[in-house]
């Protein structure tokens, strides 16, 4: 398949979750982190989201140096990578940071059951595409990307989505900055929610590197595949 080199980019607790039981953000990483962050976005062709992380923490998603947007202007390129939210069911709010922070395309991706009249609102915002019958088929999507030029995709989250696109075998890489606390809670969002893997289908990963940032680590994983 023709796609779009994938990254996941995800700042975990200690035991694996991305924010708290009320799914509320919590600050994970520090400065350094948030630059290494920024570097990555600044250097994707675009961002993506789930429709759980636009609700629950409505990112801009935008880069955020001044120096880094105008290397992209003078690369030729909009200050902000293409930002995409997957939401099967339209449900992005009209008012979300994505549309009304910073230049550049944003892609809501749709499924072909979400409701006509929300696809048409949308549509004043943003470029709909629409893939899938109940749900955004994730891999259409990704060759539908490629062929609009976007030859790197920079993944954000969160859990369901993480997993949505792992499950489907389109990652290529697997950013993970742990941090130094404990979040807890059964409910509380993880790296990867969605249905889980059995034993047989366990994807394996090849660890790339292990760097010390501040009071956390930052792995670098390739995404090899099932282990089985």
């Amino acid at each position: 398949m023709d796609k779009p080199f994938i990254f996941i980019n995800s700042a975990i607790s200690a035991d694996g979750k991305l924010s708290t039981k009320e799914r509320k953000q919590v600050k994970i990483s520090g400065k350094l982190d948030f630059e290494r962050v920024d570097e990555l976005r600044a250097n994707s062709d675009a961002v993506m989201v789930g429709i759980g992380t636009l609700l629950a923490d409505d990112p801009s998603l935008t880069v955020k140096s001044p120096e880094r947007k105008a290397a992209r202007k003078a690369a030729g390129k909009s200050e902000n990578p293409v930002r995409i939210v997957v939401d099967s069911a339209a449900k992005t709010p009209h008012d979300a940071d994505i549309f009304k922070k910073g230049e550049g395309l944003r892609i809501i991706a749709v499924s072909n059951s979400a409701p006509a009249e929300k696809i048409k609102s949308l549509e004043e915002k943003a470029l709909v595409i629409k893939t899938g019958a109940h749900k955004v088929d994730l891999a259409e999507l990704a060759v539908k990307l490629k062929e609009m030029g976007i030859d790197t995709l920079m993944v954000e989250g969160g859990g369901a989505l993480n997993w949505s696109m792992l499950s489907a075998g389109l990652v290529d890489e697997v950013y993970t900055f742990v941090g130094n606390l404990i979040i807890g809670g059964k409910t509380a969002p993880t790296f990867a929610d969605g249905e889980g893997f059995t034993e047989a289908e366990l994807l394996g990963l090849e660890l790339l590197s292990a760097e010390k940032i501040e009071d956390g680590i930052l792995l670098n994983w390739k995404v090899k595949g099932k282990r089985n």
